[in-house]
């Protein structure tokens, strides 16, 4: 068994991040919401946040996506106490067609810590593994196919747009001429020193890793995150009943302000929180990963009255 195929729940547990600021917005919804509604999870993971919803409300009901087979596979044991009320699916939410409509729909659009800290997802660079970085690990392109197929300029367009990182140009430009001279790169570790190498020397130990933003432009690019969260923020208040939430967690500025345009243009949402939820000191204490995130919630309108 592979080390993928080996991920269970109870190596994928991950602190859901703002998890009590979710389940306030949920416990102030009409009591008939709650009685027998559904719940959207676009994002399962592990099950973290959807867990503890279900506990918290008995009579709420699941479907969870996830295009991440060890995900999915995790989240079916945590969530089997709940037997029939949970339904897990094997999709992106770009492909999803709600059978009825939700109560809440939530979208936590972070990389979970399970994903980062496996090191043969390629995700990371603090543990060495292929540059992969594909949330679907059975489909699409990976980050080295992706450094090989771009040209320089268009490399450097998409580490400076989805990573806002002022050095693209020098760092596409090495990354091009490595992969002519030496070939593809032989580990994340490997690309994160060449990264880190285009930096001065006096800005290669600051407390944000050199190569923290063109990874994250690259993971952005392979897994087409943007255009996807685009296609979300369109259809997903669809799939919500009048009075319904929309909670969507962001971890990085590009994310946030899609979210908060959304929000603020679209006449089905009204929107809740004018400015993101953030996590407690304690939160940020108990899980760094929280650090980062901001929730941000919106309630359909009812057009027709």
């Amino acid at each position: 068994m592979s080390d993928q195929q080996s991920i269970t729940a109870s190596n994928f547990k991950h602190l859901p991040v703002l998890a009590n600021h979710v389940l306030q917005a949920l416990n102030n919804l009409p009591s008939a919401m709650l009685n027998g509604g559904l719940i959207i999870d676009a994002t399962l993971g592990g099950g973290g946040h959807s867990a503890l919803i279900l506990e918290a409300h008995p009579n709420l009901r699941l479907i969870g996506l996830d295009q991440d087979p060890y995900a999915r596979s995790a989240a079916s044991e945590r969530l089997r106490v709940f037997g029939d009320r949970v339904q897990i699916l094997p999709i992106n939410f770009a492909n999803f067609t709600p059978p009825e409509l939700a109560v809440i729909v939530l979208a936590d659009l972070g990389v979970s810590s399970p994903q980062l800290d496996n090191a043969s997802r390629g995700f990371s660079f603090r543990l060495d593994g292929p540059v992969d970085m594909r949330m679907n690990p059975e489909n699409g392109i990976t980050a080295a196919e992706l450094i090989e197929r771009l040209n320089e300029k268009n490399l450097a367009d998409i580490i400076y747009q989805y990573g806002e990182e002022k050095l693209s140009r020098r760092i596409a430009r090495r990354l091009k001429r490595d992969l002519a001279e030496k070939g593809p790169y032989k580990g994340t570790t490997d690309l994160a020193f060449a990264i880190a190498g285009c930096y001065p020397p006096k800005l290669r130990h600051k407390k944000i890793h050199p190569a923290t933003r063109t990874f994250q432009a690259l993971r952005i690019a392979v897994n087409n995150e943007l255009k996807v969260l685009d296609f979300f923020l369109k259809n997903s208040p669809d799939w919500i009943t009048p009075g319904g939430l929309l909670n969507i967690i962001s971890f990085h500025s590009l994310e946030d302000r899609q979210v908060k345009i959304a929000f603020k243009d679209d006449r089905r949402l009204e929107r809740v929180t004018r400015k993101p939820l953030l996590a407690t000191s304690i939160e940020i204490d108990n899980n760094p990963r929280s650090r980062s995130a901001k929730l941000r919630i919106a309630r359909k309108q009812n057009l027709a009255s």
